[in-house]
């Protein structure tokens, strides 16, 4: 069995690939397997596994059959993408230089674990990111 990995399903797959090629090559070093556009395709791997995979939402509501349905107004994130990293200041520094918006400032939070840093941002491409060290 392979592994686990992030598939964010992005509604404006352009901007959501530039942002995440960036900040991955400054966050990780590391820089994308494959960019397909026409495919609403591409994929990070670090030391040969997965990082992180973006897929166009339009696409997958074609693969399942599911694109013929109604928009859903969307009134609160239903999903977000959580990084653990060595230090959140830093990490939420270099998103925002990316274009991410910080949304919630880095912050201790102990109610919700033992030396819990955490900071939200919101990717360009509307995609909500936890940044958390401990």
């Amino acid at each position: 069995m392979d592994a686990l990995y992030p598939r964010l399903l992005v509604e404006d797959f352009e901007t959501a690939a530039r942002f995440w090629e960036g900040a991955l090559r400054d966050l990780l070093g590391i820089e994308p397997v494959k960019v397909l556009p026409q495919a609403g395709y591409a994929n990070w791997d670090l030391d040969g596994q997965a990082v992180l995979v973006l897929f166009s939402r339009a696409a997958m509501a074609r693969a399942v059959g599911t694109d013929a349905l109604p928009p859903r107004p969307a009134a609160q994130d239903t999903s977000m993408l959580v990084l653990r990293v060595p230090v959140v200041d830093d990490a939420a520094r270099r998103l925002a230089a990316h274009g991410a918006d910080i949304v919630a400032a880095p912050q201790d939070r102990p109610d919700w674990g033992p030396n819990l840093r955490t900071a939200h941002l919101r990717a360009p491409d509307g995609t909500l990111v936890e940044l958390q060290s401990y």
